[in-house]
């Protein structure tokens, strides 16, 4: 037996992007382990890292190209006959219907630039229908890149620098295990921690004061600080003159959120918000991280800016310690355009119609014309579970002529394709992953070969090609075909940065040339004046908000507005949205699921604990267990996204296509629902 341990990297997506170890034995994938020398994941993997031996080698993993039969299951059949009847289906819809008749939907399950060979065959196909906006957190990146210039932050390992951490909206102890250990260091050295959350969550045990305002309100809470930091003076008035436009109107717009009208919208006793100015204007440095869950409301761009706000009036930017810590894409280095820019629907597409939004997934889908939308390709994603509004989202699917699903697992969009083709796992194929909160860049090698008849992706863009192109096309716009071309492409696309060699990034992760340590350290700001810009023009001009950071309340669906309970659908440490749930190794630690719900909620209606209830509204419902938690506020009820549709209790089953007010990203947490004791079977 031979035993090798090769330095790789975690492509999900997931803040921590981790460097490890794995162990791979005559050819087979044994276990994961850290790598210290990985400065921000130096600890090693989470459970879901370390179930990707049983993932790699799980006895439902789809190992076999399968197809529809009459009877709505699935044979398995030849690669020769499925790549057949793909090219059959793609031809004839392109010769009666149009290429942009077949719809691209891709997912973020996977990260890598060997991604971007996708678009290159679907453009040398001769176009298609896709997607615009994103599912997780563009409503923050676009308030911060309006107000900052661009989306960066501080090194993780500089929260041992502050003195004040606020967590608003975030469970970083389940989300992003890795940063707990710089906020522990930083809460060893004397900092004080808070948490802003309607739920008490593991982060929160670990803090010094928990503020639980009503969901969607964060946004008020944040001006009503702003207002008493102003009349107390605890504002840093130098940084403010040199760095900031649009203080004075901002000052006058923050005089309506009296501590009365916040305590109202809000919840929160007029103390405590007294008690969050105290901390916020005398504590420094400090850092706020907001979650991506808060920016998922029809306000979540300006609920960000809000916050944001109060980082720049106490001149909490460009020092070490203190730091808007929402999204570091310093590593994106091999983007042309920077996220969210990347996300908007191009002015002019070229034969790439940008006409579906991710938020309104199944609505748009089906309101698409000239031409209507005829064969779908999913890949990296799992849209009839993660979509908001899954009966639309489902019925747009079964409407359509074809559909393909490549996945590992089969998923509920992989139940309703026509042919399933089988995914590579991350140990199959060479590729590059950056990260949104490290500043890495890393190489991640191909470990092992694929099971069974299991295909790259680039190898199955490479079958089409060869039947559905010319030879001059095929050959102009060959992919990379076996290990060795692949390792070549990735080589040439390392050559391109300035600064980052191949053999360096092959041998550990990276950090790209002119990284800053601290964000924003020469208080150089790209935006149209040069400064913070808390009046923001292209706020009012692009998204038609305020240009001032505003509360707006969130809006529900009339359908929504008469039922008493919020919906919340955070993450959770088990799963990366709907995947790896699915795996004994998890099943077995996680358990069924289950519905948080307060005990006064639950005695209202005759609800105990592991009761089973109906959750609804009139877009549909689903039916779990109850588990009673004192920790969440009276008129919030919480269960996990991702969870799939075969396991009984599709969050989405309930949400409306819904976008927020900026960046197209997808308002899930506004969704308002009921609770109900269920006898049935």
């Amino acid at each position: 037996m031979t035993d090798q341990w090769i330095r790789t990297a975690c492509p999900r997506n997931c803040y921590s992007s981790c460097g490890f170890l794995v162990r791979i034995s005559d050819g087979r994938v044994i276990e994961c382990a850290p790598d210290p020398e990985n400065k921000a994941t130096p600890g090693g993997m989470c459970l879901k890292g370390q179930s990707y031996p049983e993932r790699v080698y799980s006895p439902d993993r789809l190992l076999y190209p399968l197809h529809r039969n009459v009877a709505g299951g699935f044979n398995r059949i030849p690669w020769p006959e499925a790549i057949d009847e793909i090219v059959h289906h793609l031809k004839t819809i392109a010769s009666e219907y149009g290429q942009q008749a077949v719809m691209y939907y891709a997912g973020s399950g996977m990260a890598g630039l060997v991604n971007d060979l996708a678009r290159k065959f679907w453009e040398a196909y001769g176009g298609i229908t896709t997607t615009y906006g994103n599912l997780c957190w563009p409503a923050g990146l676009e308030a911060t890149r309006l107000t900052l210039g661009e989306n960066k932050h501080n090194m993780p390992w500089d929260l041992e620098n502050t003195r004040l951490i606020i967590m608003w909206g975030k469970n970083a102890a389940e989300t992003n295990v890795h940063e707990m250990v710089f906020v522990d260091r930083a809460l060893e050295r004397g900092a004080e921690m808070i948490v802003i959350d309607p739920r008490r969550t593991p982060t929160a045990d670990r803090a010094h004061l928990l503020i639980q305002p009503r969901p969607g309100t964060d946004g008020a809470l944040a001006l009503g600080i702003a207002r008493i930091l102003i009349n107390d003076k605890l504002t840093d008035t130098a940084f403010i003159e040199k760095h900031v436009l649009g203080y004075d109107e901002f000052e006058k717009q923050v005089r309506q959120y009296t501590v009365k009208r916040v305590e109202e919208i809000t919840g929160i006793p007029a103390r405590y918000i007294h008690l969050l100015a105290e901390k916020t204007g005398n504590l420094k440095p400090m850092t706020i991280l907001p979650g991506f869950g808060l920016q998922r409301y029809t306000n979540g761009g300006q609920t960000i800016r809000c916050l944001l706000s109060l980082q720049v009036i106490t001149g909490n930017i460009g020092k070490p310690g203190a730091c808007w810590h929402y999204a570091n894409l310093q590593g994106y280095v091999f983007d042309k355009i920077k996220e969210p820019l990347s996300y908007y629907p191009p002015a002019q597409p070229g034969n790439i119609r940008y006409g579906i939004s991710k938020a309104r997934l199944g609505k748009d889908m089906l309101a698409t014309d000239h031409p209507s939308l005829r064969f779908a390709w999913v890949e990296r994603g799992n849209p009839l579970t993660q979509n908001p509004d899954s009966p639309t989202v489902r019925t747009a699917f079964q409407q359509l002529d074809f559909r393909v699903v490549i996945d590992q697992f089969v998923t509920d969009t992989a139940r309703v394709a026509d042919i399933i083709l089988p995914a590579k796992s991350l140990f199959e194929q060479s590729d590059i992953i950056g990260s949104y909160w490290n500043p890495y860049i890393q190489y991640k090698p191909k470990v092992t070969d694929p099971p069974g008849e299991v295909k790259t992706e680039t190898e199955i863009y490479s079958l089409l090609a060869q039947k559905l192109f010319p030879s001059e096309v095929w050959e102009q716009e060959r992919f990379p075909e076996g290990d060795k071309a692949t390792e070549k492409w990735l080589e040439n696309r390392v050559h391109e940065i300035p600064g980052i060699h191949w053999k360096q990034i092959k041998k550990g992760a990276v950090i790209p040339p002119d990284t800053e340590e601290i964000a924003f350290e020469g208080l150089e700001f790209d935006t149209p004046s040069g400064r913070i810009e808390l009046y923001s023009k292209r706020a009012a001009g692009i998204w038609n908000v305020s240009p001032l950071p505003e509360y707006v309340p969130p809006e529900f669906p009339e359908d929504m507005q008469a039922l008493p309970l919020y919906l919340q659908t955070p993450n959770t440490k088990n799963r990366i949205h709907s995947q790896f749930g699915n795996l004994a190794s998890i099943r077995s630690v996680e358990g069924p699921p289950v519905l948080d719900m307060n005990p006064e909620d639950a005695a209202f209606r005759q609800i105990r604990e592991g009761d089973r209830v109906r959750v609804f509204n009139r877009r549909g419902d689903f039916r779990v267990r109850v588990h009673i938690d004192y920790g969440l506020i009276p008129g919030v009820v919480s269960i996990p996204n991702g969870i799939w549709h075969s396991e009984g209790a599709g969050a989405n089953e309930l949400s409306a296509p819904l976008e927020t007010d900026m960046g197209y990203g997808a308002a899930f947490h506004n969704t308002r629902v009921d609770v109900e004791k269920f006898t049935g079977e």
